[in-house]
């Protein structure tokens, strides 16, 4: 499998009102094309920080992080926007779709936003709602579906333009345990089936123990089976 990321002597530190916090410290790490790797932790061990600088949401103190071979230290806002269109698909534990909008326009936003042609967005934002079981609720607003089903829309939209990496934070922290699993097993047949690369961040390690890799993050740093 050919390397995606590359991360290199990662640190973040922050100001805060006792001085300088270190959130991360020193991290290394390559993730390969196709892999789903589970990164645990315990709240505020830093594992949503990591998970925004890979994805060009948030920059290092120290080192970089490069995809693919290029550093996605240093890129403007427009750059990082269009790495994140093009590459990337985000899936959070609240899904942040916008509830004015149906949850076909909801799904079909970020081809509209990449420049896609309106009719052509929708009609693929239908197509990705059907794939996750939601082709009858498309033309529904957002704020009648449940929770299981707002995820699914919000993996759907997050698929739609086929990224190469998919990054989920907590993806199943607001879910019951059944809806829970059956969001897990859709991650990581769209891994399997489509080949796209998946880091997930959990606290749970039942369901970190679905994934292909399982790394931690303790008190900054990158352990991998006990190990720095």
């Amino acid at each position: 499998m050919a390397e995606l990321y590359r991360v290199e002597d990662l640190g973040k530190t922050v100001s805060g009102p006792a001085g300088e916090l270190t959130i991360l410290s020193g991290l290394n790490l390559t993730v390969e094309a196709g892999e789903s790797v589970a990164i645990l932790g315990a709240s505020g061990s830093g594992k949503s920080t990591l998970l925004h600088m890979l994805g060009a949401l948030d920059s290092p103190t120290r080192g970089r992080v490069l995809f693919e071979g290029r550093s996605l230290n240093g890129l403007s806002c427009a750059e990082a926007a269009a790495f994140r269109n093009r590459q990337l698909g985000f899936v959070f534990q609240f899904h942040h779709l916008l509830p004015e909008f149906s949850t076909v326009e909801n799904v079909a936003m970020q081809a509209v936003i990449g420049g896609m042609e309106r009719h052509e967005a929708l009609k693929r934002a239908a197509a990705a709602l059907e794939s996750v079981g939601l082709a009858e609720r498309g033309a529904h607003n957002v704020t009648t579906l449940s929770g299981g089903e707002r995820q699914r829309a919000a993996i759907a939209r997050a698929t739609l333009l086929r990224p190469k990496v998919l990054l989920a934070d907590e993806p199943t922290g607001n879910l019951d345990e059944k809806t829970g699993s059956m969001v897990m097993d859709l991650l990581l047949e769209l891994n399997r089936a489509e080949g796209m690369t998946l880091v997930v961040v959990t606290h749970n390690r039942e369901l970190a123990a679905r994934m292909g890799r399982r790394l931690e993050l303790k008190s900054g740093e990158l352990y991998d089976e006990g190990r720095v």
